[in-house]
């Protein structure tokens, strides 16, 4: 994995050749679950599963799916090599339930290194550039660690500046002229209001583009949603919007022609199943289900993500065949049924997005007094706006019909309950429904 293509062959081969890599591959990564993953032998055997029949891709639905609950209550089962063997821990977010525990060895951080290099340059990166890395790369964080390893590898510079801090941020740029930020859109405008008060002309900067996490940039149709639209009105930057999760290791990354995250199939088996846990075609929706290629230390099969994405198989223009994934439309435990409409976050996000006055926010479900979903969102504004409800609301109705119930709070409240010490990431989403039934969230 020293040297890093700029293409990687399996990438631009053919669907037929793509899939009989995978089954090769898949073959090995069940024998390998088999003798030595304490979780995955007293599955196979209580499920009777018999890994010799196990020959393609196509028969992974023969298998038992693995959850989240699963990693909560067997975390250390999961691990494969003896403790002396573990370089690196490292725990999830926490975004659907309690965090997890992923140890990683150092053949893990190699592939987690080569998997982001690659991404990288499916960014259209170049050994020459110097990139802004705008997240922590501590508090037990992988994507941090992932970004710094991957652009070292990739042959390219990194400043590691943090989270945060718009002024240090802005001082790093004119002290050390990088070419790319990797950030969360959503900071990228936060970024952009602290130059506009300091009369920075950001414009003129040399950022030129920005490889943008945890967040979605796209709608369902690829288009660029209220989010990636307000930051290339402000800053036309080239945006490059990713997927990924602790639990995959690996990452999905746009190229240039930005259309859907592009699959490593060396690194990862992707499925996209159903409520019943069977594939969908192509362009339906799905929920994400990974098994890893080549991890060692806590290897995972058919682990369901929880998040509900389309994929498309065509080749892209960049000249890979691999598989595209699109953006992640909800994730399977926030979907909300409000007033005879389906619901998930991200489309409540895209309507406040458009909002001007609305500084932030976030979007809190409970369940009401006769047992149904109920939508809190809590504004956060920089002035009173009280006064803007029905204007807000008609937003919600003009989009999707219905309009949740909203409540005023400064922006520096709506900042803290957002941004909390412990968090690595804004949260937006506060579900309510089985902590504090029948009542909304006490702040």
């Amino acid at each position: 994995m020293s040297q890093i293509p700029y293409l990687p062959a399996i990438e631009t081969a053919s669907a037929a050749e793509i899939n009989e890599y995978q089954n090769q591959h898949l073959r090995k990564a069940l024998v390998y679950l088999k003798n030595h993953s304490p979780f995955y032998q007293d599955l196979f055997r209580l499920k009777g599963v018999n890994i010799s029949r196990i020959k393609t891709t196509a028969d992974l639905v023969h298998l038992p799916v693995t959850t989240k609950k699963d990693l909560q209550e067997r975390n250390d089962d999961f691990l494969c090599v003896p403790r002396s063997k573990v370089s690196d821990y490292i725990t999830t977010s926490g975004t659907l339930g309690d965090p997890v525990t992923f140890a990683m060895t150092d053949k893990d951080l190699d592939r987690l290194a080569y998997n982001e290099a690659i991404s990288f340059t499916c960014a259209d990166g170049h050994p020459a550039e110097v990139y802004q890395l705008m997240t922590t790369i501590d508090r037990r964080f992988m994507a941090g660690l992932a970004y710094f390893l991957g652009i070292r590898m990739m042959g390219a510079g990194i400043v590691r500046v943090g989270n945060g801090i718009p002024e240090l941020q802005w001082d790093t740029i004119r002290r050390i002229r990088p070419d790319a930020i990797i950030a969360v859109p959503s900071f990228i405008l936060k970024v952009i209001e602290y130059a506009e008060q300091k009369g920075i002309d950001y414009r003129a900067s040399s950022i030129k583009k920005a490889v943008c996490i945890g967040e979605p940039l796209r709608n369902e149709d690829l288009s660029l949603n209220t989010l990636g639209r307000k930051i290339m009105e402000k800053w036309p930057l080239k945006l490059y919007s990713t997927y990924a999760s602790t639990e995959m290791g690996t990452s999905f990354t746009e190229c240039g022609e930005g259309t859907g995250g592009h699959h490593h199939p060396e690194l990862i088996i992707t499925e996209f199943l159903d409520e019943n846990d069977q594939p969908v075609g192509e362009g339906e929706s799905g929920e994400v289900t990974i098994t890893t290629l080549g991890v060692e230390g806590m290897p995972l099969l058919r682990f369901k993500t929880g998040d509900v994405c389309r994929h498309y198989l065509q080749p892209c223009a960049c000249g890979r065949n691999s598989m595209r994934l699109g953006p992640v439309i909800g994730r399977k435990n926030q979907m909300i049924k409000y007033k005879g409409t389906t619901l998930f976050p991200p489309a409540l996000y895209d309507i406040l997005d458009t909002i001007d006055y609305v500084a932030n926010y976030i979007v809190e479900v409970y369940t009401n007094e006769i047992g149904t979903d109920e939508i809190l969102i809590h504004i956060g504004s920089h002035s009173n706006i009280e006064n803007r409800e029905k204007d807000i609301k008609d937003h919600f109705r003009a989009k999707i019909r219905v309009a949740p119930k909203v409540r005023f709070h400064t922006a520096e409240a709506i900042q803290k309950l957002q941004m909390p010490e412990t968090v690595r990431k804004p949260k937006k989403f506060i579900d309510s429904r089985e902590k504090y039934p029948n009542c909304e969230f006490l702040f």
